[in-house]
This record gives structure tokens, sequence and C-alpha cells, in this order.
């Protein structure tokens, strides 16, 4: 193949591999015990562990794959998944959003966990992403429920967006290189049906980035072009939640953001995450936090003092 041939073919590789980014959630050396035992669990960014010590388990719909030391783990974005150790294990992890120019997703025709066996160079990978972010922990319960709220994400953002080009571009580079060891077809081979339906996929996505709409089953159901009913019935299974209790909980966290990041009044709120009124919006937060609105915020002032 002529010089001029490879160039341009590298070249296209290049721009294709540039189309994606990632923003840095945590990264953390930590060892966990039985405690460690979460079920149903579907986060909108991807998680790579390096096991070191001990043993657990990590199960999706199609299987459940053991965690055991000197193996790299991945679990894509929206891959509902249930997470346990019986006794003891250590690890080191990272978590981040993954970005691309088009919206297609790396994983998209993959989403399940996927493991492999690691090299030196993925050790000395985790440790170096240690040394150039510390304190990138997640520094609270490790229970993703708690940790995985718009207030946290826009946390890491703002430490992301203090970091210094060198440090951004080779936190980059090290996530790339990650990554990439899951892209080979000998990895993924036996493993290319989506765990979650891409049209479920879909709509999680427009969720999240369109609280402030109207996102009734109907809508939501002939965006995808299926029934209502069946519609439901399969966003239930894959997600563990009837549509209208997931959008409920993502408007109160997103609420609940805005409570601690902004001055708005109530009504502000309500009008910012889709709620038809006041009243239901302060019935809808007590239900789902056990305080009112306004003890909540009386309660992040009490904080922030």
């Amino acid at each position: 193949m002529p010089c001029s041939e490879k160039f341009y073919i590298f070249d296209g590789m290049i721009k294709r591999a540039l189309q994606y980014s990632f923003s840095l959630l945590n990264v953390d050396y930590v060892q966990l015990t039985s405690k460690w035992n979460y079920q149903n669990i579907i986060s909108p960014y991807y998680r790579i562990y390096y096991i070191d010590e001990g043993q657990g388990e990590v199960s999706d719909f199609e299987r459940t794959v053991k965690l055991e030391p000197g193996y790299l783990y991945i679990i894509p974005s929206f891959t509902l998944c249930n997470l346990c150790c019986s006794n003891y294990l250590s690890q080191y992890f990272v978590q981040f959003f993954e970005e691309s120019s088009h919206g297609i997703s790396m994983f998209a025709n993959n989403r399940a966990v996927l493991k492999l066996k690691a090299c030196e160079l993925d050790v000395q990978l985790f440790k170096r992403l240690l040394l150039i972010n510390p304190g990138r922990g997640i520094n609270r319960s490790d229970n993703p429920k708690v940790y995985e709220k718009a207030l946290y994400y826009n946390e890491y953002q703002q430490l992301n967006n203090n970091q210094s080009l060198a440090v951004y571009t080779e936190t980059q580079g090290i996530l790339m290189q990650l990554v990439s060891k899951f892209l080979t077809p000998d990895v993924s081979a036996g493993h290319t049906t989506h765990t979650i339906p891409a049209k479920i996929i879909e709509s999680l996505n427009y969720i999240l980035a369109n609280l402030q709409e109207d996102l009734s089953v109907c809508r939501l159901a002939s965006m995808v072009h299926q029934n209502v009913d069946y519609f439901s019935r399969q966003f239930k299974k894959y997600t563990g939640m009837r549509p209208v209790v997931y959008i409920c909980q993502k408007r109160i966290e997103r609420a609940q953001y805005l409570m601690a990041t902004n001055q708005m009044t109530f009504s502000e709120i309500c009008n910012k995450t889709g709620f038809e009124n006041l009243a239901y919006f302060s019935n809808t937060f007590k239900k789902m936090t056990g305080i009112s609105p306004s003890d909540y915020k009386k309660q992040l002032y009490a904080y922030s003092s």
C-alpha cells in the first residue's frame, strides 16, 4: 500500500477517535466489604474496574461476571447491572461520562459487562490517573443511588474545568487507552446485543435532556413508534421502574440541584423541571425525599453555614 494511502487511513482513524471525549467523575482505589451490594443499577456514565485482591460479582441481563484479581472490567453507560461483594474486594475504579459529536456511543451495540486480562501497563495507567487527579474519590456513600445526583455531577465538572490543559489532555489519553482495550473484536465477541434495547436507551437520553417538557408516556411511546402498554412494560423490565416513576425521580433530582445551585423561586423550579403546578411539585418532592421543598432548602442553608 502506498504511503499516501496509509496516511489517509491513519488520519481518518484519528479523526474518528477524536469525535469522542470523556468527562471524568471519579477515580480511586478502594477496599470493599459485603456492604458493597447494590441491585438494579443503571447509570448514565461508564465504569472501569481493575481488581487486585478479593472477589465479587457484576451481573447484567445476559450473565454473571466474576470480579477477580488481575482483570479489567467495563460497564458501559445505561447498562442495567447488579454489584456484589460477598466478603472482601479491592479495586481501582474510574467513572466517566462519554460525549460524542454525533450522539452515538462507542458501545451503542454492546451494552454488556466486559472482562479482559490486565497487563502491567493498565495498572500503571490507573495509578497515573490517580496521581494527576487527586481527591476524585466518591467521598460519600458508595451506594450509586446516593451519589448519582446532578448536584454531584456538577461538582465533578467544576473540577474538570479547573484542570490544566496538560492534565486534561493526559486524562483523556489514559481514558481512551483503557476504553480501547474493550473495543477489539475478541473482547466483544458474543456480546453484541443491547443489554437495554436501543429504543429504551433513546427514551432515557431524551428524558434526561428534556425534563422541563411534556414527558407523557404516550408521547415517549410515540417517539419510538411503540404501543403505550408495550413501551411501559419494556421500560419497567429494563430499568426497574415505570416511566412515570423514573421521570418523577429525575425531575426531583434536578429540582434538588437547582435549589442547591440557584436562587430560583419554587415556581421557577417547577417550570424548569416540568411540574404542572406548585402543589404537585411539593407533594411529589415530599413523597420522594421525605421532606418538603422548603425544609430541604432550609437544610441546604444550614449545611452551607
